[in-house]
């Protein structure tokens, strides 16, 4: 009986040890079309941003091509949001991504639990994380920065990807200009 239970535990261990990788990595690894991360050092200019429960103040920006801003991002509200930089299939895509760091007790409403959930006690806190250059998540009460340098122009969206927070209307336009 001990060498059956622990056949399945050591499948069972296999099995996650293969699938988590290929989940947590499905859409980092590429590159952004639309521009790249830069040191705020190099921000042409920075642009304040207020978010609360569901909204973000302002809602539309216009930058420009070549331009490199900082983005200094205050949270409001009572809830953990995100600001994330990109285009609607590129929101959808992450959207999963946050479902997934939901259901596995990653995201709490106020924060990343660092217990890593689901997965406390097993060695996967590389696997899945929130650390892709075009987001921050910011805290209640917190400020964050993200610094961005536009490279083409392109219709794009900020966003707040915590689940259900982008159907309630979280999302804002990006408008680079040439």
């Amino acid at each position: 009986m001990r060498t059956r239970q622990f056949f399945h535990t050591a499948i069972l261990g296999l099995a996650a040890a293969f699938a988590l990788p290929a989940l947590a990595d499905a859409g980092h690894g590429h590159g952004y079309d639309f521009g790249k991360p830069a040191a705020a050092a190099q921000a042409t200019r920075s642009v304040e941003i207020s978010l609360g429960e569901m909204y973000f103040e302002p809602k539309s920006l216009q930058v420009k091509a070549g331009e490199t801003v900082r983005f200094v991002i205050h949270n409001t509200g009572s809830l953990l949001h995100e600001f994330n930089l990109g285009d609607a299939a590129m929101h959808a895509e992450h959207q999963k991504e946050m479902q997934q760091m939901q259901a596995m007790g990653m995201l709490t409403p106020t924060g990343m639990s660092h217990g890593m959930g689901q997965m406390a006690g097993m060695d996967h806190s590389k696997m899945m994380k929130h650390d892709d250059p075009n987001s921050v998540l910011v805290e209640p009460g917190k400020t964050a920065e993200l610094t961005w340098t536009f490279t083409r122009a392109t219709q794009l969206e900020f966003a707040c990807n915590i689940p259900g927070h982008y159907q309630a209307g979280m999302v804002g336009r990006l408008t680079v200009e040439p």
